[in-house]
């Protein structure tokens, strides 16, 4: 999604149902969820013309201060048309050393502090009621109510999760790599084309930030009790207009962010609203991939997103939303890769066309993978490029998705 999000239950579907138990994770399991949906997309006053012209212009002038990214024109099977775009990495074709990118990353921990409580709410209206009271969401901190010792530190276990850390991935039998989740999917995304042993696209090196702490004020967030949903613990519901606005500050104020890294802003247990946050008919991206211009021809991008233990946010466990938002930075980091309109999946209710491989598949997780500190983490499941622009797959097994649902392309362009 351009500057897309990754969002949750803006109808008021409550699903019955419970989340399994996983590896050092708190027992208590949710008896009911808020459902993951689509959004509108939201942009800094960028367009496709300026940001094209502007990475044009970038190039020209050999500007460092830029993310290392490759061009792409498809002849695209499903339409007859032709499209181009850009990916972060090196081209597939490349061989030997110069095949393997890093992209230095941040996490940069978001703690935030609730004024507000909300004690139960109107399944009619969807209306909260509230009271005063401060909630604090912080993932610096140990958390004992939804995880277990050693693994209760949020920001920690995303640290050793494989969105950062190695680990073994094995789709339908191959080995892809002792790598990061993200480098996975893009190895198998082009295995027909890729330098095996050196083709690598990682987040890398890894920075943990010092917080950024956001004092709520009343009309823009509250803490909605645990509860209701039979949950470990509150969930965090915050305006998105403001954690944009901070958020946006922090990428051009905070020194070692730059148009060449990738900062990623971690909320916890928390999503965020589409206005008034007492109307859970507002409520909430999980996370989204956004581009800040910082000049005419630099660009930052950067991704806030939920980190999830308390299972409110259905199939959206710990690193699924990052999962999601990382690979699209991936596959889509400026927000304007045109595909042949597709739809009516995943996330996705009507027709969309753009290159964003979480929507096709969100609530389709692939095989967890437990860490090197006995943590079993979840992924999403994530659509290759061919499922967009057509067959032949240049992908593992000629699939069309990393989990193999997708059995062939996107089909005729949707209407």
């Amino acid at each position: 999604m351009p500057r897309k999000l990754f969002v949750c239950c803006v109808s008021l579907v409550l699903c019955l149902g419970s989340l399994p138990l996983f590896s050092q994770q708190a027992t208590t399991k949710p008896k009911l969820h808020l459902q993951l949906r689509n959004a509108p997309p939201m942009r800094h006053g960028l367009d496709s013309t300026s940001i094209a012209e502007g990475l044009k212009a970038s190039t020209a002038t050999s500007a460092p201060n830029q993310l290392p990214v490759w061009n792409y024109q498809v002849l695209s099977t499903r339409d007859g048309n032709i499209y181009g775009g850009n990916m972060v990495g090196a081209n597939p074709a490349t061989r030997g050393t110069g095949a393997s990118v890093n992209v230095p990353s941040q996490i940069v921990p978001v703690i935030l502090k609730f004024h507000t409580i909300g004690v139960s709410f109107n399944p009619t209206t969807g209306k909260i009621r509230t009271r005063p009271g401060d909630t604090t969401f912080d993932p610096t901190v140990p958390d004992n109510a939804c995880l277990a010792a050693p693994n209760n530190v949020p920001v920690d276990l995303l640290r050793k999760s494989p969105i950062f850390a190695n680990a073994k991935f094995n789709f339908g039998g191959t080995d892809v790599g002792d790598t990061q989740y993200t480098d996975a999917f893009q190895r198998a995304n082009f295995w027909s084309m890729i330098d095996r042993a050196n083709y690598h696209v990682r987040m890398a090196p890894v920075r943990v930030m010092e917080p950024l702490v956001i004092d709520v004020p009343a009309k823009s967030g509250l803490a909605l009790s645990g509860s209701i949903f039979g949950a470990c613990s509150s969930l965090g519901i915050v305006d998105i207009n403001l954690i944009d606005q901070l958020v946006v500050d922090a990428t051009l104020t905070t020194p070692g962010i730059s148009p060449k890294t990738f900062p990623m802003f971690m909320l916890y247990n928390s999503g965020m609203s589409f206005g008034d946050p007492t109307n859970l008919g507002n409520c909430c991206a999980g996370g989204y991939h956004g581009i800040n211009p910082v000049t005419s021809i630099a660009f930052q991008t950067y991704s806030p997103f939920d980190f999830q233990t308390n299972g409110i946010f259905q199939n959206a466990d710990d690193t699924v939303i990052l999962s999601h938002e990382a690979a699209e930075w991936m596959d889509d980091p400026y927000d304007f890769n045109p595909t042949p309109a597709w739809g009516h999946t995943g996330q996705v209710l009507g027709c969309q066309g753009n290159l964003e491989v979480g929507d096709p598949l969100t609530g389709n997780n692939v095989a967890p993978i437990v860490g090197k500190n006995g943590f079993t983490y979840h992924f999403q499941e994530l659509a290759f490029f061919s499922w967009f622009f057509g067959k032949p797959s240049t992908a593992i097994h000629g699939w069309f998705s990393d989990a193999s649902t997708f059995t062939t392309d996107a089909g005729p362009p949707c209407q």
